[in-house]
């Protein structure tokens, strides 16, 4: 199955299986789907996760996520996965314009020059980039 819009798929993947009440979800891992999972672990959004490099017929190996639920309600704590930049319609901010998420309590994930990272990092090192999706 070929994807036209990798990280899509990838918000997706964890959404359904979120709805579904699932505690683990495996995706197919690229570089930036990577860097998206370091974040979501770095800010709290998720147990934990691995990453399997495959030498079989699928080269681009498996990032095996632990989803996170809290634990009076069993609600997931990623409560919204919202993509911004689609491929028909890319969405660019500079450093002093991204946008922040319910008043800095969600987080932006921005591609820059300087790699993916947070919206708050970005406006610290004073980047802007590609707005990819934003996490509350």
């Amino acid at each position: 199955m070929h994807v036209t819009d990798p990280i899509a798929d990838y918000l997706t993947r964890i959404r359904n299986a979120q709805m579904a009440g699932h505690r683990i979800v495996e995706i197919p891992a690229s570089r930036i789907k990577k860097s998206m999972t370091e974040i979501l672990y770095d800010q709290g959004y998720i147990l934990k996760y691995t990453f399997e490099d495959k030498t079989t017929e699928n080269k681009q190996g498996l990032i095996k996520i632990a989803l996170k639920y809290d634990t009076l309600t069993k609600k997931p704590i990623i409560r919204e996965l919202v993509r911004v930049s689609r491929p028909g319609l890319r969405k660019f901010s500079g450093a002093g314009d991204i946008p922040r998420i319910i008043n800095g309590l969600g987080i932006m994930i921005v591609s820059t020059s300087k790699g993916v990272m947070t919206d708050k990092k970005a406006r610290d090192l004073n980047v802007g980039g590609e707005l990819l999706c934003y996490i509350s």
